[in-house]
């Protein structure tokens, strides 16, 4: 059964679709089954792969509305051992789309939809990989109903830990009323720029407050990592030898060793 895996964190810009991308992408070259769910209306993990709205007919938006089912929503990429479900802007209605339907029947479960939707395809993947977007909406609730932990990236700047109260308050709430099995996987430093001191400040600092629960591996601000998605490829395809593409290798083996597998 897939190991399902969200990358949340509602304040944007500190990697999360970055990582979903390239942390997918390096678990397929490990040798594993991985499955990217692009949860974002802004819909950037599905273009940098290198897909447009005329390459698909189905998507997450349809997937959580009862439109198709999940199987019809996956595309095989040309990349190794690696599928999406893509995204559109259409999922920035899924708020009011829920809200309709809950209207409408009382039995409806608005964060539960995603969920139910795995359960169908979980055999088919080793992991399955959810891009958030950066909100503690509808969506990003659907995730964590589904998912069996989570991945926080946080930029290692200034006000790194704003918000983080908020996010941990969510998840706590998601494990004591709907998934009891919900943890943290761990919480990753992205785009350290090792030029200045206050990237240095801001590790030790996330270190302290979550200690072993972070990541050794921390993610560098490299040109070549923000080049990588508007040539619609992971880093590894577009710089194998780039120091992030280590750095997201480096990251895959840790999530499979914390995942035993």
């Amino acid at each position: 059964m897939a190991k399902v895996i969200s990358l949340v964190n509602q304040k944007g810009g500190v990697g999360k679709t970055t990582t979903s991308i390239n942390l997918a992408a390096a678990l397929g070259k490990e040798n594993k089954r991985v499955l990217l769910i692009d949860l974002d209306p802004q819909s950037n993990a599905t273009t940098g792969l290198g897909l447009t709205q005329g390459d698909f007919e189905h998507d997450i938006y349809e997937v959580l509305t009862g439109k198709c089912s999940i199987e019809e929503s996956i595309i095989k990429t040309s990349f190794e051992n690696l599928a999406i479900i893509p995204s559109t802007l259409n999922l920035a209605g899924i708020d009011v789309e829920f809200v309709k339907k809950m209207l409408d029947d009382q039995k409806f479960h608005q964060n539960e939809q995603l969920k139910m939707a795995l359960d169908d395809i979980k055999k088919a993947f080793d992991y399955i990989i959810i891009d958030c977007q950066p909100s503690l909406g509808i969506g990003t609730m659907n995730a964590l109903v589904a998912s069996d932990s989570v991945i926080i990236p946080v930029q290692c700047e200034f006000f790194a830990l704003e918000g983080i109260t908020q996010l941990l308050n969510s998840i706590i709430m998601v494990q004591s009323s709907m998934n009891p099995h919900l943890r943290i996987e761990g919480v990753l430093l992205t785009m350290l720029d090792g030029r200045t001191n206050i990237g240095l400040e801001v590790i030790e600092e996330i270190r302290k407050y979550f200690k072993d629960k972070v990541f050794n591996t921390i993610i560098p601000r490299l040109v070549r990592l923000v080049e990588a998605p508007s040539h619609g490829k992971p880093i590894n395809e577009y710089d194998p030898t780039s120091r992030a593409t280590e750095a997201y290798h480096n990251l895959a083996k840790e999530v499979i060793e914390r995942n035993g597998n």
